[in-house]
């Protein structure tokens, strides 16, 4: 008996396990272009909440360790390797997909950014494209009127 998991043990793995699987189903969504900076905003909200996810539950993964470390030494050899082994799966899983979330939220973080430069980039063209259109649209001086013609030179 000292050497089966407390029934806390399967409950705690049960919701390490379902975070785990809600986790890389949330993460293999294909990704889409996205042209809105307020979805991008969301999409890393997302994606922090889930990383936020799987911290509450690192004390879970520890106890887990450790319990599968204590058993192993009161269990036999097949047994203690079985559960050994499971947690190994988990710790695996779990190292990838804290690795793939921090790398997600880099790389959109990073979109984000040109995304907005690029807006920011468009605004200041249209206006230049504005100013540029009045420009052309205004009257040509009189072909005597050289001060007038010089001005509107260094203005092209």
């Amino acid at each position: 008996f000292d050497s089966l998991p407390p029934a806390h043990y399967k409950e705690t793995m049960n919701t390490i396990l379902l975070l785990i699987q809600q986790s890389e189903t949330k993460l293999s969504v294909p990704q889409v272009a996205v042209a809105e900076y307020e979805i991008m905003e969301q999409r890393l909200r997302e994606l922090k909440d889930l990383q936020s996810s799987l911290q509450e539950q690192q004390k879970g993964l520890n106890y887990l360790s450790k319990t599968v470390e204590d058993m192993s030494r009161k269990a036999p050899a097949e047994v203690s390797q079985r559960y050994r082994s499971e947690i190994e799966v988990i710790l695996g899983r779990w190292k990838k997909l804290s690795a793939q979330l921090v790398e997600h939220c880099q790389k959109l973080e990073e979109l984000m950014t040109k995304f907005q430069r690029f807006q920011n980039d468009t605004k200041t063209l249209k206006k230049w494209m504005a100013e540029v259109d009045v420009f052309l649209k205004e009257e040509w001086p009189a072909l005597g009127d050289s001060e007038a013609l010089e001005k509107q030179l260094e203005q092209c």
